[in-house]
């Protein structure tokens, strides 16, 4: 799952102009079907509930797509040019009118080697480790939470190489 979602945002960078189309058309093509429905079917083959895969690929869609948009729409290409961007923002109000904004820039943005690409990978780690804790939770009945098929945790799906 891991591979699919770092897959597609390298995908989705290559051609920035196909984030807004991708899931914006009323009759999705062949590929975009396939694309959809082997995602399901890892899931599903992983012991996810239907509910439980239909949550988790909302999720996943919901982080790839909305992360290649920001990616797009920021103006945040090298490092260099972060910093650059993050300094000029600075530049335009008082000290102290943002603290947090600016803590933010001077101690992780504005230091060497940071890379925005890296917030996804943390933010895709956080999301499927979240998925593999749902996956080995008890069903919760009707609050439509969470319910499994069968005994498989996450985890021994991919010792086992059943979930990437």
């Amino acid at each position: 799952m891991r591979q699919r979602a770092v897959s597609a945002r390298e995908a989705l960078r290559r051609h920035p102009w196909a984030t807004s189309l991708m899931e914006s058309r009323p009759t999705p093509g062949p590929a975009n079907l396939r694309h959809h429905d082997a995602v399901l079917g890892i899931l599903r083959n992983a012991g996810f509930s239907i509910e439980l895969a239909a949550h988790a690929y909302s999720l996943l869609d919901a982080y790839i797509y909305g992360f290649a948009l920001q990616e797009t729409s920021l103006p945040l290409g090298t490092p260099e040019e972060t910093a650059e961007v993050a300094k000029a923002i600075m530049a335009e109000f008082a000290a102290g009118t943002y603290p947090h904004l600016t803590e933010i820039a001077v101690e992780h943005v504005l230091q060497p080697g940071y890379d925005y690409g890296n917030e996804y990978q943390f933010g895709l780690d956080l999301i499927l480790d979240g998925l593999d804790r749902a996956l080995g939770a008890p069903s919760t009945g009707n609050s439509g939470a969470v319910s499994v098929k069968g005994p498989a945790r996450a985890a021994d799906l991919k010792e086992t190489g059943r979930l990437p």
